[in-house]
């Protein structure tokens, strides 16, 4: 090849160089990284360990499940010490700083109050069916004890484990199988209680019931089309759990998000896109929760006890009083950050209306805030009539309300274990507590459209939310963010 041809070659491959590089980096390098977010959020989840076959490892015969944890722990030596500095063992946390309150305070499921059965003090062997140990029955259990773990409720892969009341064992379980088919946790082992939260199936949450042991897509696109387990989102490191609940959390730590693995600006239309600076994916990804069994939404324990009526597990039951259950629940909508105020027992009650027990934080002129959808739990529950303060009766427990129908009585027992005082007068105030909802994701094709939210009978309620309207006639959502401050 002559010189010259070499040259125009040289210089031709020159020209390609320097047009296609800047086109590429301004271009396409962007793209292949936009399209890597959007197409594989796969990167971000866990790598499920390889299963290890456990059934020649358990010779048994077990007893009991404390024998069972021995066995675990002669081999995971670190694993007990692990469990009992968690949530899921202490029902508590470690105190935290709290706007509002001069002293750092310290909540779990162990010491709050709800608008459901109210509260486990008094009542600890029958709430305690779903701690993670074993006989776990008045104030003196011992939190210490790594013996009373039990690794069998999260990591049971037998179907055949129960538990019943103090957490124990189920007469007649066979704990080697159980000890046998040990592997990672599954929907059931996590649904086995938090499925069942506040007495039955469906009760508590709305967005956990079930439904989800095997769920259609329409149920749950992560779950039911790609059968992903709780821990594939929840994820865990020496035996702490990913999440936060705002029930009994009131810190934002250790929190999970949809963009953990999903990119906030991964959608094709920038319309899209310019919500997510002020909406939740949730907020348009879960347009109805409780899509095949009706979750709770109102309880009044003011008609508890009443002689004669007929009783309807979703209608009305002696010990409990009256219930309102719905289906294909559509959420309500609030500003929300991530934090939680929290009633705690001794509190003063809102005067001339409902006392919200977790109300979510967050506002539109808070930039940490994003539009949340939530199921709202309204309940008439006990109080002080006199001292004008929220009281835990004892319920389940010896001398309970359960057993006598006497409500003097289990709010005196109540008073007596949590050190609330009680005047001897009580009547029944009205409660809220906040969900939110962040499972039964429905398939992108059943995402909420425009028209949803931008209509004359759209579900937000602008106004409430601290807008002069529908910000499609009133601007931008940045410009009225910007003027509310």
């Amino acid at each position: 090849m002559n010189d010259s041809k070499k040259g125009w070659i040289s210089g031709l491959l020159f020209l390609l160089i320097l047009v296609a590089v800047p086109i590429w980096y301004f271009t396409g390098a962007e793209a292949t990284t936009e399209h890597r977010d959007i197409d594989r959020p796969w990167d971000s989840m866990p790598r499920r360990p390889a299963h290890v076959d456990h059934k020649d490892l358990f010779e048994g015969p077990f007893e009991t499940g404390q024998e069972v944890t021995r066995a675990c722990l002669s081999c995971h030596e670190n694993a007990g010490e692990q469990v009992i500095h968690t949530a899921h063992w202490r029902w508590q946390s470690d105190p935290v700083k709290v706007e509002g309150r001069d002293q750092p305070v310290s909540t779990g499921k162990k010491n709050t109050i709800n608008n459901f059965c109210i509260g486990i003090q008094g009542n600890w062997a029958s709430c305690t069916a779903c701690h993670a140990g074993y006989g776990w029955e008045d104030q003196d259990f011992d939190f210490e004890n790594t013996a009373n773990v039990d690794c069998l409720a999260c990591h049971d892969n037998s179907g055949g484990y129960k538990k019943g009341k103090k957490g124990l064992p189920l007469e007649g379980t066979d704990l080697l199988a159980a000890a046998q088919s040990v592997a990672v946790p599954t929907r059931d082992n996590c649904g086995g209680c938090h499925f069942r939260g506040g007495g039955g199936n469906a009760v508590k949450h709305g967005d956990l019931d079930e439904s989800l042991y095997y769920p259609s897509a329409d149920i749950d696109v992560h779950m039911g089309r790609y059968d992903f387990q709780c821990v594939d989102c929840h994820q865990t490191s020496d035996h702490v759990i990913g999440g936060r609940s705002i029930s009994v959390s009131v810190d934002n730590e250790n929190q999970i998000a949809c963009t953990d693995c999903h990119m906030p600006k991964l959608h094709a239309d920038a319309r899209i896109n310019a919500h997510t600076d002020t909406l939740a994916c949730q907020t348009c990804h879960i347009p109805q929760v409780a899509v095949k069994q009706a979750t709770k939404t109102h309880w009044d324990w003011a008609s508890a006890g009443e002689e004669g009526r007929e009783e309807n597990t979703h209608e009305y039951m002696k010990i409990k009083g009256s219930f309102v259950y719905q289906k294909n629940l559509e959420p309500e909508y609030y500003w929300y950050n991530g934090l939680a105020g929290r009633y705690l027992l001794g509190d003063q009650i809102e005067a001339g209306g409902e006392t919200a027990l977790n109300r979510p934080r967050g506002s539109i002129v808070d930039p940490g805030a994003r539009i949340w959808p939530f199921k709202v739990h309204r309940a008439t529950q006990p109080y002080d009539s006199q001292l004008n303060h929220l009281l835990q009766p004892v319920t389940a427990g010896e001398g309970g309300f359960w057993k006598e129908f006497d409500w003097d009585q289990a709010l005196r027992l109540g008073s007596e274990i949590t050190g609330v005082p009680y005047s001897g007068e009580y009547g029944f105030a009205k409660t809220t507590m906040f969900w939110p909802q962040t499972h039964m994701v429905a398939p992108k094709t059943r995402a909420l459209q425009c028209q949803a939210c931008h209509s004359q009978d759209g579900r937000m309620d602008w106004e409430a939310l601290g807008y002069p309207g529908d910000p499609i006639k009133w601007g931008s959502s940045d410009r009225i963010r910007a003027g509310a401050q």
